[in-house]
């Protein structure tokens, strides 16, 4: 009798676990099998789009329809069906795309689509205003993730269908974004940041360096100051807004801001210090971002301490630099995740995968946090009153060197004090010489501009 009741448990078991395989299995066909069948084939497609409800990707979209350069701001950002680039939204979502249903095939009139928090004109607006540059632009809700511009110039005409592929510019297929960039002075925010976490806001305050316009460290390399008759002595508060190299290189060698109290704080910034780990990405809705990198060898080190305000081996995204804004107009230490994909549609019409807000692990004290937002805003109220048309801003600027200093690329990060308009922004120009297109000019631009769409003015 026992042996019987085994073999009854034995075969209960047994079906309890085909039937949970099986199970998952038609979860995964009904979830994926469009996935599937849409990289098998030429399954039809829905269409992306945007905030509005404007067209950010069509599968039959032609010149005549559309216009010669609709999709120019967007081409390496949304991409197209083509698998010529990788690291677009569409590419990375296809199968939310496919008008395929597992119980009825091919759904001619299907009506799968994606429905993105970008807002295509301000974004358009924002591409026409780098004239002749070259560069990026991201700006995002940092209450509730949602990006609403995110651009890279040059980009790609996706209705050439690569016909000109031989001609395009270096880096047309890729949005720089979310690409490792040189942060310049923008990374003096991290270093600040480690300061008042190590120290506390007091003790960093009590911090006065005199800059004399070169600065000779203990290794006996010169920093210099972008200002050659120097700033005089000043805190951080100062230095912050000056940019001031020497100081920023005085306060890495302090006594009482060991080394590993600045890689801690980068590390819980995002940053893989001195290759130890594995690099990781940022996820944006399947559109990988590189998280930033460093080496910190010695506090008495050149390239350490050049580092610490942007240069040497740092490298950090445009879009990473952004996030950072959110963790400090916050005042809580943690970034908001960003997201493009406000929800999707599936074949059936039925609303699918609608967006939430998610946050970060503890990358700072909400203490840091707020003494943070004031040193950026006193910047911001003293040196950028043109862009405090909507509430004040909180700034820090950035010249960071490339190509052994030959060129320059100019950028600009912060946030707008107002949780009417809670928007983070980065912007970066390459090459950028006097008399250009600025950071500033940009940047008035996409707030004017999107401030205007979001309240229909």
């Amino acid at each position: 009798m026992k042996s019987i009741q085994r073999v009854q448990h034995l075969i209960s078991a047994m079906l309890l676990i085909f039937l949970g395989v099986f199970a998952f299995l038609v979860y995964k066909l009904q979830t994926e099998a469009g996935f599937y069948i849409s990289n098998a084939s030429k399954i039809s497609l829905g269409c992306v789009y945007d905030r509005n409800g404007d067209v950010l990707f069509d599968p039959d979209a032609d010149a005549q329809i559309y216009g010669n350069d609709y999709f120019i701001d967007i081409g390496n950002l949304i991409g197209d069906a083509s698998r010529q680039m990788s690291n677009t939204l569409v590419a990375q979502n296809m199968g939310d795309l496919a008008k395929f249903s597992f119980m009825l095939g091919e759904q001619e009139n299907g009506q799968s689509a994606i429905y993105c928090t970008l807002d295509h004109k301000v974004n358009r607006k924002v591409y026409d205003a780098f004239g002749n540059k070259n560069g990026c632009a991201v700006a995002y809700n940092y209450l509730t993730g949602e990006i609403y511009i995110c651009l890279s110039k040059p980009s790609v005409n996706i209705l050439n269908h690569y016909d000109d592929l031989d001609t395009l510019e270096n880096g047309s297929l890729l949005c720089k974004v979310f690409l490792p960039a040189v942060p310049g002075s923008t990374q003096k925010i991290a270093t600040s940041i480690a300061a008042l976490e190590s120290m506390g806001y007091d003790q960093v305050m009590q911090k006065q360096f005199s800059c004399s316009g070169i600065y000779t460290n203990q290794d006996g390399k010169d920093i210099k100051c972008h200002k050659s008759s120097g700033h005089g002595m000043q805190n951080l508060t100062q230095a912050f807004a000056n940019s001031c190299n020497p100081f920023f290189a005085q306060l890495v060698e302090d006594p009482e801001f060991p080394l590993e109290d600045i890689q801690r704080t980068y590390e819980k910034m995002g940053f893989l210090v001195n290759n130890e780990g594995t690099q990781k990405y940022l996820d944006i809705n399947g559109i990988s971002a590189f998280t930033a990198s460093t080496y910190l060898k010695s506090k008495t080190d050149f390239n350490t301490q050049w580092g610490c305000m942007g240069q040497g081996e740092t490298l950090v995204s445009p879009l990473q630099i952004m996030l950072w804004q959110s963790a400090i107009a916050n005042m809580t230490g943690k970034t908001t995740y960003p997201y493009l994909i406000d929800h999707t549609i599936k074949v059936n019409g039925a609303v699918a995968n609608p967006a939430e807000t998610k946050y970060s692990s503890q990358q700072f004290t909400p203490e840091t946090a707020q003494y943070m937002k004031e040193i950026m805003l006193d910047n911001g109220r003293n040196h950028y009153q043109t862009l405090c048309q909507f509430g004040d801003v909180g700034v820090k600027s950035g010249t960071a060197q490339i190509g052994n200093a030959k060129t320059e690329n100019s950028l600009l990060t912060g946030f707008v004090d107002n949780p009417e308009f809670p928007i983070a922004f980065c912007i970066e120009i390459e090459n950028r010489i006097s008399g250009d297109v600025s950071t500033t000019d940009i940047t008035g631009t996409l707030l004017r501009t999107l401030h205007e769409a979001l309240y229909q003015e």
